[in-house]
């Protein structure tokens, strides 16, 4: 078996469990490739070194090493090749990732086959400046806020050509299922099965005392246009990672991805026993400490 090891070396401890996972892979017979970028830093290891797309095209599947915001960084390269991401969480949360740091055991199931497949549905993002396009993949999510230098400012929100809402907020958010539990958790939205195919459409502080998040259909063509005061500006940010500042005249164009990403999943039910864990469990906690 081939594997792609993708590292956050951000995260504390990294490190020793990237070199705790190469033991474990090495093992079981495992053949591991790593970008060359980190060549200096495990360079003692038996590791193949080669450019990141390079190693994910020789691979039969990404091991991503950190939190969700990795996770988000390979599944560009995993939805281009097709291959599907095993994450291990460094972070706190870790939605995505099937593994905690010391659950490390179980990847030995990898080699027997004990896992399964969870098929991600993932956005494709057009954003229309003057005569410039941009375009854009997404996992999580899309969202369109209110820069710094902006007082007020009003969105439309149109699916299929037809306008479904008109607001002042401070912004809009649509997401996949997999991004319910990201930013339009915080803004108040549900949380979605991550196998769902679905746009759901939450708003950030609405000025308005019926702002609720809407589900729609994964055929829907999303648009979202900003009107702000003069001189000021919206912004947009793709996944978090793409961020860049949108004048009155630009439309935000989201629908559904040609592109999908395959998550692995060892222990059975990860997601729930994260929502179960690390959202409901901290509450119990508190609440039978008497906080």
């Amino acid at each position: 078996m081939k594997i792609y090891l993708y590292p956050n070396l951000d995260k504390t401890h990294c490190f020793e469990y990237t070199t705790a996972t190469y033991e474990r892979l090495r093992k079981n017979g495992a053949k591991l490739f790593m970008d060359r970028c980190y060549k200096h830093v495990f360079g003692k290891l038996d590791i193949t070194f080669c450019s990141e797309d390079e190693c994910v095209k020789q691979c039969d599947m990404i091991i991503a090493i950190g939190g969700d915001g990795t996770i988000l960084k390979c599944s560009l390269k995993g939805c281009e090749f097709e291959k599907p991401i095993l994450g291990i969480n460094c972070g706190r949360l870790g939605f995505m990732a099937s593994l905690e740091h010391s659950q490390l055991e179980l990847l030995d199931k990898l080699f027997s086959g004990e896992y399964t497949l969870s098929r991600r549905m993932m956005l494709n993002v057009n954003v229309e400046c003057g005569c410039e396009n941009k375009s854009y993949t997404a996992l999580n999510d899309v969202a369109v806020t209110k820069a710094d230098d902006c007082k007020i400012a009003d969105f439309e929100v149109s699916k299929n050509g037809r306008l479904i809402s008109s607001l002042r907020a401070d912004g809009v958010i649509l997401s996949t299922a997999t991004g319910s539990t990201a930013y339009s958790m915080s803004a108040g939205g549900p949380i979605i099965e991550p196998e769902m195919k679905c746009i759901e459409f939450t708003q950030i502080c609405a000025h308005s005392l019926f702002a609720r998040s809407m589900i729609l259909s994964e055929d829907s063509v999303m648009k979202v246009k900003c009107h702000t005061n003069s001189g000021s500006h919206a912004i947009v940010s793709v996944d978090g990672n793409n961020v860049f500042r949108l004048s009155a005249e630009d439309t935000v164009i989201v629908s559904k991805s040609k592109y999908f990403v395959e998550i692995i999943d060892i222990s059975g039910g990860s997601f729930f026993s994260s929502i179960n864990k690390k959202l409901m469990q901290p509450l119990k906690e508190s609440a039978e400490d008497g906080i």
